[in-house]
């Protein structure tokens, strides 16, 4: 007997679908922190229906598409969960309007971002951009200073800035365990 669409999968049953193994499974739960299965008593693992579509688009982008691990981490920092379903189940209409979305934010930002300075009393300035992560997001004319007065490279920022994202998920998962 066949499990209706909207029920929960165990583990194996996912497993099975997505002709991986099961502890393929569990280590993507520790990479993607978006897969998140419910787990009852002795850590029973049962995915939603949204879990299942979403690690068959992680599956699709790694195994069929080459991606990196990175790279899916990447995707869905600067995306959401709803592209890489989309993107996993080859639903070109949902990419399109997920990316026309996008976009249509983006614009939004920029002209909220971009204001008048004249606009404001005489002796206030408007307050600098905060520097997020060290510097390292900034663009190539303000990048971290070596110690030879010389900015990092691009490549050397984005190594630097994979370096960190791994330390900050290594701490998050120490601070689970404490």
């Amino acid at each position: 007997m066949d499990k209706g669409p909207d029920a929960f999968r165990t583990i194996s049953e996912v497993a099975d679908d997505l002709d991986l193994p099961q502890h393929v499974l569990r280590f993507w739960e520790t990479r993607f922190t978006q897969i998140k299965p419910l787990k009852r008593g002795g850590g029973r693992r049962y995915y939603r229906p949204l879990d299942v579509e979403l690690l068959k688009g992680i599956r699709h982008l790694l195994y069929d598409q080459g991606y990196t691990i990175k790279g899916v981490q990447k995707l869905l920092r600067e995306n959401n969960v709803q592209f890489i379903i989309a993107l996993g189940n080859g639903d070109v209409a949902a990419i399109e309007a997920i990316t026309k979305q996008k976009q249509v934010e983006a614009s939004r930002h920029a002209e909220a971002d971009a204001f008048d300075e004249s606009s404001l009393p005489s002796g206030i300035k408007a307050p600098a951009a905060p520097r997020k992560l060290f510097g390292l997001l900034k663009g190539e004319e303000s990048g971290p200073v070596g110690a030879d007065d010389r900015r990092a490279s691009k490549d050397n920022r984005s190594l630097l800035q994979e370096a960190l994202f791994d330390l900050l998920e290594c701490k998050r998962l120490l601070d689970q365990v404490r």
